[in-house]
């Protein structure tokens, strides 16, 4: 069988990659993986939550039947962001958990996302091995042995008790506009950031089942932008569809990233005595302009490959506390086992209450450098380390641009493209060198 999962889960087109039959055979391969091979002794349990897009109904349903199926006890939490399945299965202590969301893709798109015990990503050889176990007949228990599905009735009670005891302080006085992104996150959000003393109002919390990510959150941030300003507030936060990505927007209306955010928690976690060895954990994507700012704070940095897996293995090796994308995917260690949106923007708005400073001025931690990317189409990715004559003109245009500068060449994981990244101290530096090595891969690498 080709190589299913992702990076993150089972993901693809719903009713034409993600179907009825591929959701409950890989449901009843992950019951005898996750859940008998382990717990011998016991019924196994699970947790499968959904975002509100409409195919995570049949979806969900098929995954819940392919579990109970072989013999798992579902509890059936509904639409819950992806970081509340995680919490949940580990607060409950269930065997996995099963999350279907395509996070911040349109609405026909889905996935299946499975979560060990604890709630967290499964490895490599977790999943090879729910792939060979789909190649034999599922486990088919008879009688009482078959699993039970219910309702799992606090599963949302008990995700928020769990946010509002992570804060170090509360919220009283600031307004706050949130972007639900008409995803996972639009019940359980304002519920939170309203309990722990904000101020809140709404915008992309009315989910239709096709509106997902539609003109709204951290992906389409025009909206909140304008509610931020309409509204006087201190603080917009914007969501993904499944409420694991969070971007922020300050007070004028600035956007302000998730290199920028990591840069202000990194900075109040050190000062707070909580980060971990004094060390955050990014990936290569992030902008130069966040390591050269902890340095200045003496603050290290690991860097990983693209994807928040390698950003939380890189974490679990070395209990750091802190790590993220650029995109907004940020980990508290401490508090979650993935990235969590709300999470994170409950934390950047205690951090604002209590220096009583406004987000622009936090994030002047760190400066941005300009940072241009292009994807240069129909070459031979897999040559792209081996070309001497792209190495040496990498290596030329590093030297150009100094300590305020860098390159990164990126072949791509799914088309024959290489993803050429410069980032240098203006931005015409920038495009040009970006540009310069564009024609240099293309030159040499041509298919």
């Amino acid at each position: 069988m080709s190589k299913l999962f992702g990076t993150d889960g089972v993901r693809g087109v719903a009713n034409e990659k993600i179907t009825v039959e591929l959701a409950t055979k890989l449901s009843q391969a992950a019951a005898v993986v996750l859940g008998h091979e382990d717990s011998a002794d016991r019924r196994p349990k699970a947790v499968v939550a959904m975002d509100p897009r409409i195919s995570s109904e049949f979806i969900s349903a098929a995954v819940a039947a392919g579990l109970a199926s072989s013999g798992v006890d579902v509890f059936d939490a509904g639409v819950l962001p992806t970081p509340a399945a995680a919490f949940l299965v580990d607060d409950i202590n269930a065997d996995f958990g099963v999350m279907i969301s395509a996070s911040h893709n349109a609405a026909p798109d889905n996935g299946i996302k499975f979560l060990a015990r604890g709630g967290e990503k499964l490895t490599d050889a977790q999943e090879d091995r729910i792939l060979a176990q789909m190649e034999h007949e599922p486990y088919r228990p008879i009688g009482a042995q078959v699993g039970r599905v219910r309702r799992f009735s606090d599963a949302e009670d008990r995700y928020v008790i769990h946010l509002l005891k992570s804060m170090p302080n509360r919220l009283d006085g600031m307004k706050i506009v949130i972007d639900a992104a008409h995803g996972a996150g639009a019940g359980v959000a304002p519920q939170v950031f309203a309990d722990a003393g904000a101020e809140v109002a709404v915008i992309g919390a009315d989910p239709d089942g096709l509106n997902i990510n539609q003109n709204y959150g951290s992906t389409h941030m025009e909206n909140l932008q304008s509610a931020v300003l309409e509204h006087g507030a201190d603080l917009g936060v914007a969501l993904d569809g499944d409420a694991d990505r969070f971007m922020a927007v300050d007070h004028k209306g600035t956007i302000v990233d998730g290199d920028q955010i990591m840069a202000i928690m990194a900075v109040a976690l050190k000062d707070q005595g909580h980060l971990h060895d004094d060390t955050l954990v990014v990936t290569v994507m992030s902008n130069l302009g966040l390591k050269l700012a902890m340095k200045e704070h003496d603050v290290n940095v690991v860097e990983t490959k693209v994807g928040d897996r390698y950003v939380l293995e890189a974490m679990h090796a070395h209990n750091y506390s802190l790590g993220g994308e650029q995109s907004g995917h940020i980990i508290f260690q401490k508090w979650a086992t993935t990235g969590d949106g709300i999470l994170t923007g409950l934390h950047l708005a205690a951090r604002m209450n209590e220096t009583k400073r406004r987000l622009n001025d936090l994030a002047t931690v760190m400066t941005r450098l300009p940072q241009v990317l292009i994807n240069v189409q129909n070459v031979d990715k897999s040559a792209v380390d081996d070309n001497a004559v792209v190495n040496a003109e990498v290596a030329a245009v590093e030297q150009r641009l100094g300590e305020t500068g860098r390159v990164l060449l990126r072949p791509s994981g799914t088309e024959p493209v290489v993803r050429v990244m410069v980032e240098a101290a203006d931005k015409e530096t920038a495009q040009q060198q970006a540009q310069y090595l564009a024609d240099v891969v293309s030159e040499n690498l041509a298919l």
